[in-house]
């Protein structure tokens, strides 16, 4: 319904002198025009007025707002007269009218909505939407489009439910009906006053999916009471909840609303609504870009670098890691809050990773800049791999966040290839150990090494190794080069782990064996795709 008609007349003259605002008035009376809610307050509230005073006109004649189709509005002329002050409860007072435009009813002089509680008179203004776009702007974030968000205070819903039961009984009287789904959403009607205002302010436009979000978070500390009433009508639905600071959240609200009798809210809640004393106020405006992921291969030359910082009760145990070294630069260039890095794999704070790299890839949070061309990205690789000789990186490019998910699927699926240099408390010669090259998809049972104990399931698992190819050095130490079933203990496979881990060099040599050095030859994980850089 995108105009007033003559049925609608109870429900305006109900609703103004209780105190509603015009943009709530139309809410209930099923406005959906969209341009309608966009004019200004004051004309609004004049329009409101005349329409009441039209008590002459046909239903078919008595169209309100933006009609569509014809396009046509009711206008003042200027004989006619407009009020200059508003009475306790919001409704104009029956004083001789002016012809003046300038007497019409201002902002200043407008008492607070007794159902949105101003949301949509003060907070669609353009001071407001300057506030905002200004707060935007000095966040310095790269953006092509935004979507707007808003937290309303839960008591808002329990104003609406009992404006909508005022208004229920009201139109029962007419034979009329009013479902509560029929009532034009609070947050729809602000979006839509507010979003042409945010996309001309900010020269981009509103879109829903958009990854950049403007968002602005309401209270009203004067009515904050007001829901405590349903917490003892429906405990049921009021839970404490750790990240959450109070019990009364909307959906709590909402779910309590849903269950509570009517009779019962009209006990404990004033109906209507008593008229607030303050307006809302903005707690918060905030900007937030949605994550940008960054994916590469790395190669880790030290061994004495951990691939995440090494900390062990709060203490740290060695300066750096794969991942600040790689990330430093990113969270710099990328200008992100945080980041979460992810790789296929990980190695051993000993362990080299040597050919094309092992794949990861980095979340960057909040991100100011999101925009890089090949070549900004080709340069940033520079700067990590310049920045230090323990790691180099390749293959540097923005992948989506689906796009991640083919690195982890990888990670049990694919194989990897390994270097180890083993050596032997018995002699051996190159004899000795060259039937290790002609076993094949030989399965082991690995239980959770001893190790990484404190930190994973306790558990055997079967595992491949696919092929091996021993290299003899001399009597005590030999390289052996192994190609594995991913997620594969190449250590414990040597040593044996105390038996945890059948069959192992050890066992098969008939000796007692343990490893050197360990390095990851390659991890056959087809992700990132490779780039000529």
């Amino acid at each position: 319904m995108s105009s007033l008609t003559e049925k609608d007349k109870p429900i305006v003259q109900l609703l103004l002198n209780t105190g509603t605002c015009p943009r709530c008035i139309f809410r209930f009376c099923r406005v959906g025009s969209q341009t309608l809610y966009r004019h200004p307050y004051k004309d609004l509230m004049q329009d409101l007025t005349e329409f009441l005073k039209n008590n002459q006109q046909q239903e078919d004649a008595a169209g309100f707002g933006i009609v569509d189709p014809p396009c046509k509005r009711i206008r003042l002329e200027h004989t006619e007269e407009v009020p200059d002050d508003l009475n306790q409860n919001g409704v104009l007072k029956h004083v001789p009218l002016v012809n003046d435009d300038s007497a019409a009813v201002e902002n200043s002089t407008v008492e607070v909505c007794n159902v949105c509680l101003g949301i949509l008179q003060e907070f669609c203004e353009a001071d407001f939407v300057k506030r905002v776009c200004e707060k935007v702007k000095s966040a310095d974030y790269q953006f092509t489009s935004f979507v707007f968000s808003v937290s309303l205070p839960p008591q808002l819903s329990v104003r609406e439910r009992a404006a909508w039961l005022l208004v229920k009984q009201e139109m029962g009287k007419l034979g009329l009906s009013l479902a509560k789904d029929d009532i034009v959403q609070l947050k729809e009607a602000y979006k839509w006053i507010i979003h042409p205002q945010l996309s001309e302010e900010l020269g981009v436009p509103a879109d829903g999916k958009s990854l950049f979000e403007v968002s602005v978070v309401f209270a009203h500390p004067e009515t904050d009471e007001e829901c405590r009433f349903l917490a003892t009508a429906c405990p049921d639905c009021f839970k404490p909840a750790k990240n959450k600071q109070s019990v009364f959240t909307r959906m709590a609200v909402m779910k309590a609303l849903e269950k509570i009798k009517e009779e019962d809210f009209l006990k404990h809640f004033p109906c209507p609504p008593c008229s607030p004393k303050n307006l809302c106020v903005a707690l918060e405006i905030q900007c937030n870009n949605g994550a940008v992921f960054v994916a590469g291969r790395y190669n880790k030359y030290s061994r004495n670098l951990p691939q995440t910082p090494w900390i062990i009760d709060g203490e740290r145990k060695l300066e750096s890691s794969v991942e600040e070294l790689i990330s430093e630069h990113l969270m710099a260039e990328f200008k992100a809050d945080s980041f979460n890095f992810s790789s296929s794999g990980r190695e051993d704070v000993d362990v080299r990773t040597l050919g094309n790299g092992r794949p990861f890839a980095i979340e960057l949070v909040n991100p100011r800049r999101i925009h890089f061309t090949a070549e900004e990205m080709k340069e940033l690789q520079q700067t990590i791999n310049n920045s230090s000789d323990k790691i180099r990186v390749r293959d540097l490019q923005l992948v989506t966040r689906e796009a991640i998910g083919r690195m982890k699927e990888g990670e049990e699926e694919k194989t990897k290839t390994y270097s180890a240099l083993v050596w032997t408390d018995k002699a051996i010669q190159k004899e000795d150990i060259a039937f290790l090259d002609d076993i094949k998809e030989l399965k082991l049972d690995q239980k959770t090494p001893l190790r990484v104990l404190h930190r994973r399931p306790l558990a055997v698992r079967c595992r491949i190794i696919h092929t091996m190819k021993s290299e003899y050095i001399d009597e005590h130490h030999f390289r052996l080069h192994l190609k594995t079933q991913a997620g594969t203990y190449i250590k414990e496979f040597v040593h044996g782990d105390f038996g945890r881990t059948k069959p192992n060099i050890g066992s098969l040599l008939n000796r007692t064996a343990d490893i050197l050095e360990l390095d990851v030859e390659s991890v056959d994980v087809d992700w990132p795709p490779a780039l000529d850089n």
